[in-house]
């Protein structure tokens, strides 16, 4: 199938074409949402919205199928038959060219192969000559692969230009030559010969072809004809504007005549000649347009500009950019009278046409009313909150920076609002306009503004299946970096982050990676660190493995003091391009700041740390605040909800945001809580028993590195982010089978114990672990687990505790005979089965043995999940044997209740 079938059946699986006649037509248009999207079937490169007064749309297929515009060899293959097959395919449907034409006027050309030996990879490429062994060539498949490489040259080419050769579209030909445009590209050349234009190509901009216009000069004197007009059409961006001023102004020293033309850009995004032609904007109105813009770019001044401006429209006053500040036109209706009145009489005047614009030049006025210039990007708005803004680059006439920040839509509504506004996001950046001014302009700024979807954190995007980091994003295993504008174009989605969130620093260079890091962390830390690495590699697909498994564990790091938790933790960060960092303490944070710190990254991991300073000695917990308890964790397992809060609004929206990353908690002492978050937890002990020299030296090396020697490891995992799900989905189930076997019962530590084990293979895809050193990582899972499950059917430390003084102070032996005759102190109950025991009597029975018992609320917290003794009850009215005994030992004294309320258990007897 090729290409443009391909396409075809594209649009109208997503834009439910139909297919009449010539036309797809009836298209649902992106912009407007209504069906009146259409593209010539044959033809079907650019899409437009019929409804050109309220949409006109224009959409180039590019845009939306990058991958089906990017790897012609494996579409168009070569063979001997057709050596220059995918060249051929690229310049006609990747280009939009007509080879018959670029035949007819001896354009030559030759499909070649590039091979990039540092990176291992080739593709086929256009070869297009220049002069004797000067050559330019263009890869043409998936020219991602090579980076910022789009193509490359062959010999020296400065002061060269490109030209067809000699046939109609050549400039040596008999006639007068009346014009030659200057354009940066090849591409842009052929373009605008399809359209009757003289071009040559300088193939860069920074190449002023001195060499070339010296031959075109000797070539137009030996003819006796007059020099053509230069044209210099560079792209419209900041480096062509500034080299076509360069340019032109040395070319008119040497006597050449020169103008200018310029493609204007579209929603923010440049348009080449190449893009002109494919989107049908090259007829004679549109190289009308595009001379009067590069009219516009060569104005002297201000009020140059201005009129040239008025000729074009006509309109009585409007506002324009001179020199990066912002001016405003007008002209005074009884000067402009008076002085059309004095023109007719004196008839300098050719006609009353020339009159008016004569009168008009007399009556105008310029006033600057901003001395900077800001420019709108783009417009984003937040789904959760409704807030919205419009991001602007603020320019400066001056050698300053440009700055780019947020306005409001009352910030812009507001003339005293918007200066300042201004004045607060650029140093001395000045609104001297009134607000009709400010209203015209932001007609103009507004009007069909690029919209770019948001969102609120940093990481992974699971409605947009992409990773959104600082400044770069992953999508379908390609790493897209962010543009000028400061968002990510991932094929014809615009996304970007809201989040402040700038402390990783990601290298996208895979040559500064260091290659030794992973031997010196193995070295450091062992099997350990192998296991808590493998967890901290599947953090990076967290959200899509709780999609398919409906949970991801939480990682513990437990470990006396030295014993390297540190140093681990701060390394593994390293690899997500943190320096110096290693978690945030949750007993340091305010209960918002704790949420925030939740919620503010997707797919990376959140360390808690030192969360157990205030454990007993006895491992026990103490009185916690009350905005950290483990259990208010729980959901978090499942991705749950982090709290629920209003949106300011008249209605009842709700903004409750998901827990969308990996917990890790590292401290000195284990974790005590519930069974249930006992059960979420894959917990590693750290110690020194391993400590070793060569593992000391190791350390040292990994705390000097920097985190932007190691960062592009982070990418280097999530391009594999289809290859690891899919290990998941084929072995999660052997992995729980295998736990099972190895005894493990409980279901929740198989699925977290499995995953932890199919991660450990994943990660052989980024890491040159060895076989020997994944086993021995497997064995530890293994036992990990099944300690966990034993741990799990042991008591909480607590109720141990209480257990433990409850038994030497009842006083009745464990081997004790049903028969046998005690009098126990601390059980009330009647029946020999069950353990009745009233709390406040524990407490003070154990002051009269001088015993410190856990603190009451805490017993009553644990005493629930007892399982030695089975919890029954509690606060259970029961008749006391011990009371009753004492009331008949004190007949005529003091009296205590038989009936008293007590905490009921099963009783276990060995």
């Amino acid at each position: 199938m090729m290409i443009r079938e391909k396409l075809v059946s594209l649009l109208v699986q997503d834009f439910h074409f139909r297919e009449q006649g010539e036309f797809l037509r009836q298209g649902v248009c992106p912009s407007c949402g209504k069906k009146e999207l259409y593209a010539p079937a044959a033809h079907p490169w650019v899409l437009r919205c019929g409804r050109l007064n309220k949409c006109g749309a224009e959409i180039h297929v590019k845009e939306l199928y990058p991958d089906l515009f990017n790897n012609w060899s494996r579409l168009y293959p070569s063979s001997e038959q057709a050596p220059n097959a995918t060249a051929d395919a690229y310049l006609r449907d990747g280009r939009g060219f007509d080879l018959l034409k670029l035949k007819a006027w001896n354009v030559r050309y030759t499909q070649e192969n590039y091979w990039d030996k540092e990176a291992n990879i080739g593709s086929a490429v256009v070869r297009f000559p220049i002069a004797g062994e000067v050559s330019w060539e263009r890869i043409i498949d998936r020219p991602e692969r090579f980076g910022s490489r789009k193509a490359t040259f062959k010999g020296k080419y400065g002061g060269m230009w490109w030209q067809a050769p000699d046939g109609p579209k050549g400039l040596t030909g008999q006639g007068t030559l009346s014009e030659v445009w200057i354009v940066e590209g090849i591409f842009d050349a052929i373009a605008l010969m399809h359209h009757d234009v003289r071009a040559v190509s300088i193939l860069s901009c920074v190449n002023y072809p001195a060499t070339a216009l010296a031959a075109l000069a000797q070539q137009c004197a030996r003819a006796k004809r007059p020099r053509p007009i230069l044209v210099w059409a560079l792209d419209n961006d900041t480096a062509g504007r500034e080299h076509m001023s360069k340019h032109m102004a040395r070319a008119m020293k040497d006597d050449w005549v020169c103008r200018t033309a310029l493609v204007p850009g579209r929603r923010g995004k440049k348009i080449d000649w190449n893009d002109a032609h494919q989107l049908g904007r090259l007829e004679a109105r549109d190289i009308q347009e595009y001379r009067y813009q590069g009219d516009l770019f060569r104005a002297a001044t201000p009020m140059d500009k201005a009129l040239l401006m008025y000729r074009h429209d006509g309109m009585p006053s409007f506002n324009f950019e001179f020199d990066r500040r912002i001016y405003w036109w007008k002209y005074e209706q009884d000067e402009f009278n008076n002085a059309l009145k004095e023109i007719c009489e004196t008839g300098v005047a050719a006609d009353e046409a020339d009159a008016r614009q004569m009168a008009a030049e007399r009556a105008s006025r310029v006033v600057e009313i901003c001395n900077c210039y800001p420019r709108p990007l783009y417009y984003i708005k937040s789904a959760a909150t409704d807030e919205a803004w419009y991001f602007f680059r603020i320019e400066f006439p001056h050698d300053g920076s440009a700055v780019k920040d947020n306005f409001t839509a009352s910030q812009l509504a507001s003339a005293s609002e918007f200066k300042k506004r201004l004045l607060h996001v650029g140093a001395g950046a000045i609104w001297a306009g009134n607000s009709r001014q400010l209203d015209a302009l932001l007609k103009r700024w507004t009007f069909n503004i690029k919209t770019v979807e948001t969102i609120d954190f940093i990481g992974y995007s699971m409605p947009h299946k992409t990773y959104v980091f600082n400044t770069v994003a992953v999508h379908g295993g390609k790493v897209i970096e962010r543009n000028e504008e400061d968002y990510f174009e991932v094929g014809k989605l615009s996304i970007k982050s809201l989040s402040r969130f700038d402390k990783m620093e990601i290298n996208t260079d895979p040559k500064g990676m260091d290659k030794d890091w992973f031997e010196r962390f193995y070295l450091c830390f062992g099997t350990n660190g192998l296991v808590v690495l493998a967890f901290w590699f599947g953090t990076l697909f967290a959200e899509q493995i709780r999609a398919r498994f409906e949970s991801f564990p939480f990682l513990e790091i437990v470990g006396e003091p030295g014993a390297g938790k540190t140093t681990l933790l701060e390394t593994l960060w390293k690899l997500f391009g943190r320096d110096s960092y290693e978690g945030f303490d949750p007993l340091k944070s305010s209960h918002v700041g704790f949420l925030r710190s939740m919620a503010q990254v997707s797919n990376l991991p959140v360390v808690l740390i030192e969360s157990d300073r205030d454990l007993d000695g006895d491992g026990s917990r103490g009185r916690t605040p009350a905005m950290f308890h483990w259990d208010s964790l729980k959901s978090l397992y499942n991705g749950g909800s982090l709290r629920t809060t209003g949106v300011k609004s008249s209605g009842n929206d709700t903004h409750d945001p998901q827990f969308r990353a990996a917990l890790v908690v590292s401290q000195n002492a284990p974790v005590a809580a519930s069974t249930a978050i006992m059960e979420r937890i894959v917990h590693v002990a750290m110690d020194k028993s391993h400590q070793t020299e060569a593992g000391r030296d190791a350390a040292l090396a990994l705390g000097r590195m920097a985190a932007r020697e190691v960062s592009n490891w982070l990418l280097q995992c999530v391009v594999h982010a289809e290859k690891v799900l899919a290990l998941l989905d084929e072995h999660h189930r052997g992995w729980e089978n295998a736990l099972a076997q190895a005894g493990v019962r409980n279901q929740r530590i198989q699925k977290n114990y499995a995953q932890m084990m199919v991660l450990l293979q994943a990660l052989a895809l980024v890491t040159p672990m060895t076989e020997y050193q994944r086993n021995d990582a497997v064995k530890l899972l293994t036992v990990l687990a099944v300690e966990r499950e034993k741990e799990l059917a042991r008591d909480h430390a607590i109720v141990e505790r209480f257990w433990e003084m409850y038994d030497y102070l009842n006083g009745v032996p464990e081997d004790a005979a049903e028969t046998d005759i005690y009098e126990p102190r601390l059980n009330h109950s009647r029946d020999k089965s069950l353990i009745a025991v009233n709390m406040n009597h524990f407490a003070e029975v154990a002051r009269n043995h001088n015993q410190q018992i856990p603190d009451l609320q805490d017993l009553k917290k644990y005493l629930h999940t007892s399982r030695g003794r089975k919890f029954v009850g509690a606060n259970v009215v029961v008749s006391s044997a011990i009371n009753e005994r004492y009331n008949a030992r004190n007949d005529g004294g003091p009296r205590r209740p038989v009936s008293i309320r007590c905490w009921i258990f099963k009783e276990v007897r060995k």
